[in-house]
């Protein structure tokens, strides 16, 4: 049995593609589908967030956003989610509309034709487009945009959507979510043969499952559940379980809401110095995100994150102070000294790594899947696990 520690959208996906081949399954998490995927805006932007020194970011970025339109459509039908309607492809919000990235001053413009020319030498599709051309696509765009660039295969997606379906699609499976936190791997003669869960006797969640638990009392008294394989998928909390080089990089994120979308694309630019984006949904919903902050495993909301947010949308996009703040949320998202995942086998027997997406999970969770069902192996050795001699 294959046990996967992490129900986020990474976790889920990995436990999704295995249930659809057969495999006996287990998820562990005491709290799926609230993390780091519950917070994350869902933009499937590899081209639009492409920099210089990350082509091999660039490379898995493609590659799993062409294979989120197949997965989203697997993913629904498993799910019984209707056809696909109004908000998006098969209820999951999954839009293709393209990130509409712009410029204010001369220094933003001229930074943007740099991006435009390094794009185009990667036959990557791109539009430099005028003020004008902007607010054309943009009607709600700040009249003080001098340019932009238009990223037209680029697509988003809503998580939260995404990782209900991926719950029901393994309850339907009879996948089994056992919520309970992961208190450290169980090591027989140096492989990894289980974890130990801990706290009181676990079971999976009421209606997630009724496959069997091989699981035992452990020494420590939490009970341990038997794997032949456990893929360790707990974001940015990989750390705690394994040496592994993946760090909590907080982001601070909110939710606006009007009656009728603000925006029909994504918008990106760099405001003051710092990045913003601006998502719309197909219900009015607009995720406005998000900070970039070291502060270990700090989950706190902070008034001046909000009001850096919301500063900075304003530049944008002005009418976004008149909108409905419907949530705001801190997340982890797990980072890596080079930004690349970590997805394979470790050094040690028993153990398979899923982690280390830093902001592209909900991107890259389609293609990590796929890598771990031994597809896309050029890929795979990408975001080998063996290139960090910490890991063991």
């Amino acid at each position: 049995m294959d046990v996967i520690v992490g129900g986020g959208v990474v976790g889920l996906s990995v436990a999704w593609r295995l249930a659809r081949e057969g495999r006996p399954v287990t998820v562990v998490d005491p709290s799926p589908a609230s993390g780091a995927s519950h917070a994350a805006a869902g933009m499937l932007a590899p081209v639009s967030e492409v920099t210089y020194t990350e082509a091999p970011l660039l490379r898995l970025g493609v590659a799993a956003l062409r294979r989120w339109p197949a997965f989203a459509t697997a993913l629904a039908e498993d799910a019984g989610l209707p056809p696909a309607g109004p908000e998006g492809v098969s209820g999951l919000d999954l839009r293709a509309e393209g990130t509409l990235d712009v410029a204010f001053g001369a220094d933003d413009m001229a930074a943007l034709d740099e991006l435009a020319a390094f794009m185009e030498k990667l036959d990557l599709p791109v539009e430099r487009l005028t003020g004008r051309e902007c607010r054309r696509l943009e009607p709600m765009l700040a009249p003080s945009v001098r340019g932009g660039l238009l990223a037209p295969g680029d697509a988003w997606v809503n998580p939260r959507r995404v990782t209900a379906a991926l719950l029901t699609a393994l309850e339907r499976r009879g996948v089994p979510i056992v919520r309970a936190r992961v208190s450290e791997l169980v090591r027989t003669d140096g492989a990894v043969t289980g974890v130990r869960l801990a706290g009181p006797p676990a079971v999976p969640a009421e209606g997630r499952g009724s496959a069997p638990l091989a699981a035992t009392e452990g020494r420590a008294g939490g009970e341990v559940l038997a794997a032949e394989r456990v893929v360790l998928a707990a974001g940015a909390w990989s750390g705690e379980l394994a040496e592994v080089p993946v760090r909590p990089v907080k982001g601070q994120i909110m939710r606006l809401r009007s009656p009728q979308p603000l925006l029909t694309r994504c918008v990106r630019g760099t405001v003051h110095g710092s990045p913003v984006y601006l998502v719309p949904r197909g219900d009015g919903e607009l995720v406005v995100g998000a900070t970039q902050e070291e502060l270990g495993y700090d989950t706190r909301v902070t008034a001046g994150g909000l009001y850096e947010l919301l500063r900075d949308a304003r530049e944008l996009v002005p009418g976004v102070t008149e909108l409905e703040v419907a949530d705001v949320v801190a997340g982890l998202r797990p980072g890596t000294p080079d930004n690349l995942p970590l997805i394979g086998p470790g050094r040690t027997p028993g153990l398979t790594y899923a982690t280390g997406h830093h902001r592209g999970g909900v991107l890259m969770a389609p293609l990590t899947a796929a890598i771990l069902m031994g597809e896309e192996s050029e890929l795979a050795a990408l975001c080998s696990p063996g290139r960090f001699r910490e890991i063991s």
